[in-house]
């Protein structure tokens, strides 16, 4: 329009250039010379100006984008297959590429933020430029403690679908092992069953690759599992909070809002925890959650497992070393820095750290060498934390809790591993939180009452957390801070 409108005005001038009679000619001679008796026209030059600018950035863009959006479509069916996801992985990186410039004028995250830190970049944000950040760059957003948990989740499960359907088409590719795996040579008088040279021969060229992605696949389905049984007897929803397929796996998922949630839970696995066995370390958290509402009914609570550390993978070889522990102990508390940077419910949360054997080492080695924001730790099966004593901790003097279950025995083999000490005059001790000298509170994990309302006693090193039994029920007390309840051995 208002192209139109000059165009005619330079016309007019052109014709009646000389005389200048014309009083439309002369106005715009006015305006030309800087005196303009029209005060809106200076306003519409500058509006035709910047839609002028506004076209030729627009036609810009398309140039350049269009490619890109082209290259973004579906199959002609309304089934979302592996394929899919895998094109769509790949196209969100064209998109990234292409949309670069406008990327980098978004403020990233700040490099080794603090959990506050991460929470302020985060508000500080636009609601485009956090839509635009959290579509092509999930993997980083999921990974920031501190931001928001719908938000990780939402992250983590884009970055879980795509790796689902990278992986599956990965191993889809690789032949399958050969199925005379096993032959019998004899040697001397006995025989020996041995892989024969065409198992042998595929195993070294696929196996570790295929025994990888099959691991971490069946992470990936138990996580999906969890999902599932969302709304099943009340369960809440669950929260993908970390997520990554890399080396053992990690994944931390939590049963409940913890932003929301009064009371959290932060449990821990040990040795052999990996993505591969995430399944059952969530169901324990799951199982945890339900009696949490048993003990107090209603009660806000927040259950969630924490692989987020390299775990030893092998008893005799891996779990007697302490770098495993001291390794993640900074993950584990910048996490639980997190659930207080991200937290939006009334009041302050109510935070119990949960360890299982080797996770009650890490959970030691984080309140040795630093703050441990916790309100209530829970130790089962340890074999040590690193410190003789409970007073060595950072945590509130009387809120370190024990369980030691009958023939379970981690906790006397691993004292000469992960033991503490305490130093007297005349002598040193050595000592687990088992240990009365230690100072932590015994919970009961025998079976206790008759009729309805009794428990089941636990036995060995991984009936902790099963269903109906005094040490889960002592367990849920502490975190939802009933601890006049809380039973002690008999």
């Amino acid at each position: 329009m208002f192209a139109s409108r000059r165009c005619q005005a330079q016309t007019i001038a052109r014709g009646t250039a000389g005389g200048r009679t014309d009083p439309t000619a002369q106005a715009i001679d006015r305006q030309a010379a800087g005196f303009d008796p029209n005060p809106h026209f200076g306003l519409a030059q500058g509006i035709e100006d910047r839609i002028a600018g506004a076209l030729k950035e627009a036609t810009e863009g398309d140039a350049k984008w269009s490619p890109k959006l082209r290259a973004l479509k579906a199959d002609d069916d309304l089934t979302v297959s592996k394929h899919d996801l895998k094109d769509a992985q790949s196209d969100m990186g064209g998109v990234r590429d292409a949309g670069k410039a406008y990327l980098d004028s978004i403020k990233a995250p700040p490099k080794n933020g603090s959990p506050k830190e991460n929470a302020d970049w985060w508000k500080g944000l636009g609601a485009e430029e956090r839509e635009a950040y959290l579509s092509l760059h999930p993997d980083a957003v999921g990974k920031l403690d501190g931001v928001p948990s719908e938000i990780r989740d939402e992250a983590n499960r884009i970055v879980l679908g795509e790796k689902e359907a990278d992986y599956q088409i990965q191993l889809d590719g690789i032949p399958k092992p050969p199925a005379n795996e096993w032959t019998w040579i004899t040697a001397g008088m006995y025989p020996s069953k041995v892989h024969t040279d065409e198992w042998m021969e595929w195993d070294k060229k696929y196996g570790d690759q295929y025994r990888h992605l099959n691991a971490s696949l069946n992470g990936m389905k138990a996580i999906h599992t969890r999902f599932d049984q969302t709304g099943k007897g009340g369960l809440p929803e669950a929260y993908l909070l970390g997520f990554s397929p890399e080396g053992n796996g990690r994944a931390i998922v939590a049963t409940g809002n913890p932003d929301t949630a009064q009371n959290q839970a932060v449990y821990v696995p040990g040795t052999t925890a990996s993505l591969d066995k995430v399944g059952g370390d969530i169901d324990r958290m799951t199982e945890l959650w339900r009696q949490t509402q048993e003990s107090q009914p209603g009660s806000s609570v927040s259950t969630i497992t924490w692989l987020g550390y390299d775990a030893p993978q092998d008893v005799v070889k891996d779990a007697p070393f302490e770098h495993y522990a001291y390794d993640g102990a900074p993950a584990y508390r910048q996490f639980m820095d997190g659930l207080d940077a991200s937290h939006n419910g009334p009041g302050e949360p109510h935070r119990t750290a949960i360890g299982h054997s080797y996770g009650t080492t890490l959970i030691g080695a984080a309140a040795q060498k630093g703050d441990l924001n916790a309100d209530d730790v829970i130790f089962a099966g340890s074999p040590g934390v690193k410190v003789g004593s409970a007073e060595e901790m950072d945590v509130p003097k009387g809120h370190v809790w024990n369980e030691e279950a009958d023939g379970d025995p981690v906790p006397d083999i691993g004292r000469w591993g992960h033991r503490g000490s305490q130093w007297k005059l005349g002598g040193g001790t050595f000592l687990i939180p088992s240990d009365d000298q230690f100072g932590a509170h015994q919970m009961n994990t025998h079976a206790e009452g008759s009729g309805p309302t009794a428990t089941k006693g636990s036995e060995g090193h991984s009936e902790y957390w099963t269903d109906g039994t005094t040490a889960l029920k002592n367990q849920a007390l502490v975190v939802v801070g009933q601890y006049g309840y809380v039973t002690a051995p008999h």
